[in-house]
């Protein structure tokens, strides 16, 4: 669960944003920038708490910078996500420097009283930090905003048809700047889970591809947040059981072990992209109709 909620938190935000109908792939430079930030701010006021709403801001702030870029200036949406990663790495690098080997301020696990004591399910599913609880809240709501609410009704709308939205009145540039903002939110909040919690400690690329795999995991789901949380805690059994492995002594060469998380990921892309009897893939099927696509009020 701990491996798993960096990733779930990532995977959670791209979905909104690309609900939406926008593709933004700098979840790798958000999540980085939000590690950073969380940890300096953490380390300097000695609270975790502020740490998290510092990472949180710093992500939004960022992916602001990609959501000017493509709505207002309509600049193309993947070579933007790109540079964003290239950008949130390079200063995410600039501003750690002073923090390297200092450790943060610990986090407390949450004391669920008797549950923690319960045999086997206690340790494996009520001994963990708030973070971790927050996170599956976090999946709920946004399943049942998406599914139930207005709001959710028209983010869905802006994503799957933007000229009819537009013609019925909604703000399609102001609802994906918002939903880009929480997507942003959202990566910082899974980069500093790494760098405060998963990993208390401060090192340059720390994230090692976990913005990536986020993205992963979004079309892996179907665009679906359950479906995420379950594509998530894959991911994390997977990379637990990969260093389960190491540390036991296995024969197999540490390089496949390091490396199998992001094959498995790979191989289930596949299968989930693969076309069924004539038609296109699944994934294909279920992305949001406008995903990539910009707008512009005139057209």
């Amino acid at each position: 669960m701990v491996a798993a909620t960096p990733i779930l938190l990532a995977a959670l935000g791209e979905l909104v944003v690309e609900k939406s109908g926008v593709l933004n792939l700098g979840v790798e430079g958000m999540m980085i920038t939000g590690a950073i930030c969380g940890f300096a701010i953490a380390v300097e006021t000695g609270s975790p708490v502020l740490g998290f709403i510092a990472a949180a801001i710093g992500g939004a702030l960022l992916s602001l910078i990609f959501g000017i870029l493509t709505q207002y200036l309509l600049s193309n949406q993947v070579a933007t996500g790109l540079a964003l990663t290239l950008f949130g790495l390079g200063l995410s690098s600039l501003i750690g420097q002073g923090y390297v080997g200092i450790r943060p301020p610990a986090v407390e696990k949450l004391n669920l009283g008797p549950l923690s004591d319960i045999p086997f399910f206690g340790p494996v599913l009520f001994n963990h930090d708030l973070m971790v609880y927050l996170t599956l809240a976090l999946c709920v709501a946004i399943w049942a905003v998406l599914k139930y609410s207005r709001a959710g009704l028209i983010l869905r709308a802006v994503g799957e048809n933007h000229d009819a939205a537009h013609a019925l009145g909604y703000k399609v540039i102001h609802v994906r700047l918002l939903a880009i903002s929480f997507g942003g939110a959202c990566a910082g909040l899974g980069g500093a889970y790494l760098s405060l919690i998963r990993v208390p400690q401060w090192t340059e690329g720390m994230t090692a591809g976990a913005g990536w795999i986020a993205l992963a995991i979004v079309v892996f789901a179907s665009w679906r947040p359950l479906r995420v949380l379950l594509g998530a805690y894959l991911f994390g059994g997977v990379t637990v059981l990969q260093l389960n492995l190491q540390a036991a002594g296995f024969s197999i060469p540490v390089e496949y072990l390091s490396m199998s998380p992001y094959l498995i990921t790979i191989a289930v892309l596949v299968i989930m992209s693969a076309p069924r009897k004539g038609k296109k893939g699944r994934a294909s099927l279920a992305a949001p109709a406008c995903l990539g696509r910009a707008f512009h009020a005139s057209q």
